[in-house]
């Protein structure tokens, strides 16, 4: 059985309704994800697009088909341990999930997620990243990537600017905790974000399986919808965000390029990036290459 015909014969946890923006990735990330847990799942939604758009009920025609809360606070990963520990302790198999992101799991939400993975709760963490907040206009966060324009991180008076740091490496920092599965995955990618699901489930009976799903908010970044799963790839095909998995330790990249694309072919979709000179372009592809030649000797440990 092919991916298209094994997801179409899947429940579909999520009831129709939903009112993300048209062409939302995070949407479909969180159909794909919940429809390989099933139905034996609790879910978690802390503030974040997903929680706005009616996921978790707002609007009576809506919601998840599974248990479904919705935290105050981005310590989520805090909460969900005593959750798991319940349901073993009645002999019941669940997979306890949190789907966050928003920018805030990698910043308020981080030494919650950092204790659990030093704990080894036996649940899922799911992350999307769409490289900022999305509250009033789109705000920096450290998912934020260099020179992106953002309402908190403005140009200067030479029309130079935006964000001034890197993006932070969460899939690297959350490999780092030494968990018993971290990987990376991608809305372009569906076969390889099941197959990643899948290992997560198996893995969360161990402790803390993470999962870090890479979507460019269409909005914020001012990606045409009809562009959205183009923009994902390219991300992927450039190496800006390589597809890895870290199993015990292991790294093991999923997908690997003869020939990777610049960059500057995943960035030119964004207006985000309209205001790039050359030599900015440049270390952007610098800070890519680096990186990817950093995963590249981890995988071949």
């Amino acid at each position: 059985m092919n991916i298209i015909d094994k997801l179409s014969s899947m429940e579909d946890m999520v009831s129709p309704g939903i009112s993300a923006c048209v062409g939302c990735n995070v949407e479909l990330t969180l159909r794909t994800c919940l429809k390989v847990l099933g139905p034996d799942t609790i879910l978690a939604i802390p503030p974040g697009c997903m929680g706005g758009v009616g996921v978790v009920g707002w609007d009576m025609e809506t919601g998840a088909k599974v248990p479904v809360f919705f935290p105050l606070l981005d310590n989520v990963a805090s909460m969900l341990a005593g959750i798991k520990m319940h349901y073993e302790k009645v002999g019941r198999k669940v997979n306890v999930v949190a789907f966050a992101g928003d920018g805030a799991s990698t910043d308020a939400g981080m030494q919650c997620l950092s204790g659990a993975a030093e704990r080894g709760d036996k649940i899922i963490y799911i992350c999307y990243d769409n490289e900022g907040y999305m509250n009033t206009g789109y705000q920096r966060s450290s998912a934020t990537t260099k020179y992106s324009l953002t309402s908190t991180t403005p140009l200067d008076n030479k029309g130079r600017g935006g964000k001034k740091q890197n993006k932070k490496d969460f899939p690297m920092i959350m490999a780092m905790h030494d968990i018993p599965y971290m990987a990376t995955c991608s809305p372009a990618y569906i076969p390889d974000m099941v197959a990643k699901v899948e290992k997560a489930m198996e893995a969360s009976e161990r402790g803390l399986a993470y999962l870090h799903v890479f979507n460019p908010c269409l909005t914020g970044w001012g990606i045409k919808p009809e562009l959205s799963i183009e923009t994902c790839r390219m991300s992927v095909e450039t190496n800006f965000f390589p597809l890895y998995e870290v199993i015990d330790g292991k790294f093991k990249i999923s997908k690997e390029f003869k020939d990777p694309k610049p960059v500057k072919e995943y960035i030119k979709y964004m207006k985000k990036f309209k205001h790039l000179n050359e030599d900015e372009v440049d270390e952007i592809q610098m800070f890519v290459d680096k990186k990817w030649n950093r995963l590249k000797k981890l995988a071949a440990l």
